[in-house]
């Protein structure tokens, strides 16, 4: 049976404590300046309501990966279950696959010369456990589901607002896009 793992981030849910990107960093033992998840503040030109809306980012783990097909030493791997690794180890720093990837995901590490980027946090995943950031949410804005099993939730969308859209790549994540908040009667 085939699975296609996916992070679904509910921007309903989401209250924009960054404890995913934290744990991220944490459990990767990331250097200072390096972030592999990021959480902004949803712009007021995609969502304009007073109340705050966050979305939570980091690879999407595509099903074609343009940083795979960009680099030059095979340094990226697809797993089967659809997880897109980054081996450090025989990374050049060429930096073909950030400047390849529309969603930002690789970043250069200065410190190391070399890219990195999320990996879905698979040495978790082989035993049983979920990744560092699904992990830390403490409102389940941020799940993992199986593109390939399980039931998306028929409000998701895999490109909100802003967010590039690349078919040809087809980008894992999906996206439970914040809803208007509720109006008092009488306004």
């Amino acid at each position: 049976m085939s699975k296609r793992r996916a992070f679904l981030m509910d921007m309903d849910k989401c209250i924009g404590c960054r404890s995913c990107a934290m744990a991220c960093k944490n459990f990767n033992q990331l250097e200072p300046d390096m972030v592999w998840r990021q959480v902004y503040p949803l712009d007021e030109a995609i969502y304009p309501h007073h109340d705050r809306a966050f979305l939570s980012l980091a690879c999407n783990h595509c099903e074609h990966p343009a940083c795979m097909d960009a680099c030059p030493t095979s340094s990226y791997e697809k797993r089967p279950d659809g997880v897109v690794v980054h081996h450090k180890e025989t990374c050049i720093g060429c930096t073909n696959c950030i400047r390849s990837c529309p969603y930002g995901a690789p970043r250069f590490n200065k410190a190391e010369k070399h890219a990195e980027k999320c990996s879905m946090c698979y040495e978790r995943l082989d035993v049983g456990m979920q990744p560092a950031c699904v992990n830390a949410c403490p409102v389940g804005a941020l799940t993992l589901i199986d593109l390939d099993a399980d039931p998306i939730p028929d409000n998701a969308v895999q490109y909100p607002p802003g967010f590039p859209r690349m078919p040809q790549l087809n980008p894992g994540t999906r996206f439970i896009l914040a809803r208007q908040p509720k109006q008092p009667e009488g306004k």
